[in-house]
């Protein structure tokens, strides 16, 4: 029997390394999975291939061990190497089609979108979800595009019918009102990492979430 992929809502953590140093990514995924996190992304922008695969490679075993879904920023090759479940493409990655052969069907493939054409495209050329943003104001990211508020949002999730991961800004307060407005998950990156407690900070986060999901 062919195994169900895996649908993307609620929580999507980010754990980047811009913020976790390569020494503690493993420690920071396992707080962010006992918090409750059933999938997790790893986020290596600018840091090259042999760090983004050592990264990877730290935190492949930790995500299998949980039964978490594992999926990569941007690089493919990454992907492929360490068995990620699958990759989140940007709009100057490689096209979808071609990160389809080299994944397989079984993988989980995202593309991110900025408007409702660009959603529109990625659901046509089979993508399994989009992220769209940036929602709110956001430090994490210095070329983020224009601020696009729940507003825009409203009208991806009436254009798409696959899962809309919100992104930019979410914070343990807002990602309610981001589900409420036709998100189906939430991509936080600072609010967990900057925690005090990430474990409680992810805890916390999904509880919130799941009162109104």
């Amino acid at each position: 029997m062919k195994k169900e992929k895996p649908r993307i809502k609620g929580l999507y953590a980010i754990v980047d390394t811009a913020y976790v140093s390569f020494g503690d990514l493993e420690r920071i995924a396992s707080l962010i999975i006992e918090g409750g996190a059933r999938l997790l992304q790893l986020r290596s922008k600018g840091s090259g291939a042999r760090a983004a695969l050592e990264a990877c490679r730290r935190l492949r075993p930790v995500t299998a061990r949980a039964g978490v879904v594992f999926i990569v920023n941007d690089r493919v090759d990454v992907a492929v190497m360490c068995g990620a479940d699958g990759v989140h493409l940007g709009q100057d990655d490689i096209p979808l089609q071609e990160a389809r052969k080299l994944l397989g069907g079984s993988a989980v493939i995202g593309v991110s979108t900025h408007n409702v054409e660009e959603a529109v495209t990625a659901e046509g050329a089979g993508a399994d979800y989009i992220s769209f943003g940036p929602i709110f104001p956001t430090r994490t990211k210095a070329d983020a595009d224009v601020i696009k508020g729940l507003g825009k949002l409203r009208e991806i999730r009436e254009a798409v019918s696959l899962p809309i991961a919100a992104i930019g800004g979410i914070t343990e307060e807002t990602a309610p009102g981001v589900l409420e407005s036709g998100a189906d998950s939430a991509a936080i990156i600072s609010d967990i990492l900057l925690s005090p407690d990430i474990r409680l900070k992810v805890s916390s986060i999904i509880s919130r979430m799941e009162k109104v999901s």
